[in-house]
């Protein structure tokens, strides 16, 4: 047996997901969850019951049912009796909502969730794939509910899909009318009034990293059904927590309504007066003011919200240990590799048996007991705590035992460790929140805001995208985050669809997933878990599992392990680069921010995370600039010292070649690269690349040319593709010698084809270049032919490069008559046509051919006739050379 269902006070988005879905499933019985809201019921005895196959829970025998579709649900806690059958294993799930599944749903074996305005829209969309088409009276049902979910296809949450939902009832036969007159019938004018007006008031409140909504109307009539309207709004906003403030006459009305634990609006409308249950609660207020009433709902707030903090919410992972066996020399390498302070140790069998510090490290190696058994000098007396144990007892141990981190142990086992800073941060923030992404400076962007920038600032594309990843993560039970500059410049506004996941899991078992979820090909790394995916359109995902990266020598590449979403975004280069945004479960949505990065993105400040962050990594100098000429920052002061050290003592030479040129090609490409060089010059970087480069006035000013010779060239029809960058090279070439060009090319270990250009290419062409510079004005002089023998075979960047460089406009113009007009003009015959006209096979052939093209060069011929007359004048009246003969 299957069985329908949806959430109990169900509306008129449930009735028509259920009048859908049963289409869907025509053997399936439809069972309310619990009461249906008043002009639900209402609307089922007028109409027959809509065509469902209705029947009470007791009804249905629990063993028997083998499949559950919930629609307009995402909660098992919303389901009534009907979750009990979640807990049989012979029952499989179906879900269909547009709203994220809560965690305590089981993993569906079919789910379709989008951030749609009504789940009718979904299922509309799966009638119309299956080719099924709902009777007129069922599609009446369904456009109800979708005008009721979008108030009319009004509401901010309307996407375009709902509209081509409605369009697909109206097809069907969908009575406008009765929509009007169930809807009328459901809110009154008043109450549209006060809705628009807890809309408009609506406002986030975060406590203990609870966020909870609050909203406020006034109105002097009473108004009727207040709870609905809080239904509304709940659901409308996606909200977790509600409670709204109505003032009618003389009282002020509070309806609340939480799906949180950590919530109990019972216990705080209970404040007011009012009472209820913790997931519902009503109060009446006499003696309070809405502004009175207002101003102390947070201070109520404040003092009963109450989130149960455990070791498991603050702890990181994985744990860093070392062995009781091996050396404090050993130790002492694992404490800086991974920048920690503290380690913990395990026997042979993995089992904890100490705490090690880097104090105690440090001071025996001095006393020269580096050799030594770790296990000599482990403290083995030392407090520790279970996943479940609360914040306040982890507090306990770390004060009074003065621990520098407590062990989280689970069956004898380190599963993860909670420091001291971890326990700092959430105090100074309050308990405002479980990472440290607490307000900065007031530029904190909540959960619902960076939701909004998602569904404003990223094409369709993408959000489906995110969504189905989304999926695929909760499918497989994983966290997965967008991270670095695709965050970055969310943020900041700026357009970029490179966005870069990381996986807290396998990432390749993940970009597996995703392939039978999507049609896309994976490519794996297994040496650094990473994945990318590829896209039938081209589009490319990149996929990591979250991982940290340490230096065995400076300049060298990273050697890489498995480590926590903290230590992923401690590996980056800049802060700025290590936010993270959670794209599934309970915390879609959410930012992670441990290292500041807000505050340096509204400070517009380029911070490293490390004194060391240049030593480690050298090109993160050359990237340091780029980031700083693109968005318009500037290097924090400190940042600024470690890079001039780090130039000073010569890191950058440390590199492979292959690191600098990709860091070189990269700022070359920026949309104003002349500012990054005079950047390069100023820190002494551009010297570290080579002594040979200069970048001064002059060169800047041929960075502008080049830069509009550039524009100008892709402006024109039909042209290949042009990378920017060789062209900024050849200016940056421009005075040096063809020896010095060679070396540089060697030094930066520049790929041949590139190689060919700067020098072979470069040094055939300068004679030109010199050539048309002397004729300067009487360029203009130059016929076409004479134009094109002097710069038949350069390349495109090449010829850009003389309009950026010359110092006379006529030159200028000349190379530009040649790339629009005599580059690619060719005679309309070809060597068969003067075959066929008496020419001889051999070297007469060619010559004609190459006159043929300077007539039409300089305009003597236009048309195939005149050609053809130009030839046979040509053979009639042409004394052959020797050669020729």
């Amino acid at each position: 047996m299957d069985i329908l269902t949806t959430h109990v006070n169900a509306d008129f988005d449930c009735l028509g997901s259920l009048v859908a879905a049963q289409l869907l499933y025509p053997q399936a019985v439809t069972v309310f969850a619990g009461a249906c809201e008043p002009a639900v019921q209402d609307y089922l005895r007028r109409h027959n019951d809509c065509g469902l196959r209705l029947k009470r829970w007791r009804e249905i025998d629990p063993a028997a049912v083998r499949r559950l579709i919930l629609v307009d649900v995402n909660s098992t806690e919303r389901i009534g009796p009907l979750a009990a059958l979640l807990q049989q294993p012979q029952v499989r799930l179906h879900l269909y909502d547009h709203h994220p599944p809560e965690a305590n749903l089981p993993t569906a074996e079919r789910a379709r969730v989008e951030r749609v305005g009504a789940t009718v829209t979904l299922l509309s969309d799966e009638l119309r794939q299956r080719q099924l088409t709902p009777s007129a009276e069922q599609a009446t049902v369904m456009m109800l509910g979708l005008y009721e979910d979008t108030g009319n296809l009004l509401f901010p949450s309307t996407t375009t899909a709902d509209y081509e939902a409605a369009a697909f009832l109206l097809d069907c036969g969908a009575n406008l009318n009765q929509v009007a007159d169930a809807l009328n019938r459901e809110l009154s004018a008043l109450q549209v009034e006060v809705l628009h007006q807890l809309l408009q008031s609506l406002q986030l409140v975060s406590v203990a990293g609870v966020e909870i909504s609050l909203a406020q109307a006034a109105v002097e009539r009473y108004v009727g059904d207040l709870a609905v309207l809080a239904h509304k709004l709940r659901d409308m906003e996606n909200l977790d927590a509600l409670i709204i403030a109505v003032r009618l006459e003389d009282r002020v009305f509070l309806v609340g309504r939480s799906r949180l634990p950590g919530v109990d609006v019972g216990q705080i409308l209970g404040h007011f007066g009012g009472g209820g249950h913790p997931a519902a609660a009503s109060a009446t207020v006499r003696d309070l003011t809405l502004v009175q009433v207002m101003e102390t709902l947070p201070q109520v707030l404040a003092r009963l919200v109450r989130p149960n903090w455990t070791a498991a919410q603050l702890m990181t992972t994985p744990v860093r240990h070392v062995g009781a066996e091996q050396s404090l020399n050993e130790a002492a390498e694992l404490l800086s590799r991974y920048h920690i302070n503290a380690l913990v140790v395990c026997d042979g069998t993995g089992g904890l048996v100490g705490l090690l510090t880097r104090q105690t490290v440090e001071r025996a190696v001095h006393h020269g007991l580096a050799s030594v058994a770790v296990a000599e000098y482990m403290s083995r007396e030392f407090g520790q705590v279970t996943p479940q144990t609360p914040l306040e007892q982890v507090q306990q141990i770390i004060i009074d035992q003065r621990q520098r981190f407590v062990p989280v142990v689970e069956a004898g086992r380190a599963v993860g460790v909670v420091t001291r800073t971890d326990l700092l941060r959430h105090l100074v923030a309050r308990g405002r929140s479980l990472r440290p992404d607490a307000p900065i400076d007031g530029i904190q962007r909540d959960r619902r805001h960076v939701l909004r920038l998602l569904e404003t600032r990223l094409p369709r594309r993408i959000r489906q995208l995110l969504d189905d990843l989304a999926q695929v993560a909760e499918v497989e039970g994983v966290n997965i985050y967008a991270v670095g500059g695709f965050v970055r410049d969310l943020l900041l506004g700026v357009a970029n669809l490179d966005v870069d996941v990381v996986v807290e899991g396998n990432a390749i078992a993940f970009a597996e997933a995703l392939q039978r979820q999507c049609d896309c090909r994976v490519r794996p790394h297994e040496k650094f878990v990473t994945a990318v995916v590829i896209f039938p359109d081209g589009y490319k995902l990149d996929l990591a599992s979250t991982r940290t990266e340490y230096y065995l020598q400076p300049g060298a590449l990273p050697l890489v392990e498995q480590a926590s979403l903290k230590l992923d975004l401690y590996r980056r280069d800049f802060t700025i680069n290590t936010l993270a945004l959670a794209l599934n479960g309970p915390r879609q949505g959410e930012l992670t921010d441990y290292f500041g990065a807000q505050r340096d993105l509204h400070d517009k400040a380029l911070r490293v995370l490390h004194n060391l962050s240049f030593v480690e990594d050298p090109t993160r100098m050359l990237r340091a600039v780029r980031f700083e000429q693109r968005l318009g920052f500037t290097l924090g002061q400190h940042t600024a010292h470690l890079l001039r050290s780090a130039v000073q003592m010569g890191f950058l030479q440390r590199v492979s070649a292959s690191r600098v040129l990709h860091e070189l090609v990269l700022l070359l490409g920026e949309p104003q690269p002349g500012r990054a060089l005079a950047r390069l010059v100023e820190l002494g970087l551009l010297d570290a690349i080579s002594e040979e480069l200069r970048f001064d006035d002059s060169l800047q000013q041929h960075f502008v040319q080049a830069g509009r010779a550039i524009n100008w060239y892709e402006l024109l029809p039909e042209v290949a593709p042009l990378e920017h960058w060789p062209v900024y090279f050849l200016c940056l070439l421009a005075d040096l010698k063809t020896t010095a060009v060679e070396r540089l090319c060697q030094r930066l270990g520049m790929p041949q084809r590139y190689r060919r250009l700067f020098v072979e290419q470069r040094h055939e062409a300068w004679p030109q270049y010199h050539q048309l510079e002397r004729l300067g004005q009487r360029v203009e002089q130059l016929c076409g032919s004479e134009l094109a023998r002097l710069l038949d075979g350069l390349p495109v960047e090449l010829l850009l490069l003389g309009m950026a460089r010359t110092r006379h406009q006529p030159v200028r113009l000349a190379f530009s008559r040649y790339v629009t007009g005599l580059r690619c003009l060719r005679p309309m015959l070809d060597g068969r046509d003067l075959q066929r006209l008496g020419c001889p096979a051999g070297p007469l052939l060619g010559t004609l051919l190459r006159q043929l093209r300077d007539a039409r060069l300089d305009g003597q011929v236009h048309t195939r006739e005149e050609e053809l007359a130009w030839v046979r004048v040509q053979l009639a009246t042409r004394e052959l050379t020797k050669e020729e003969r």
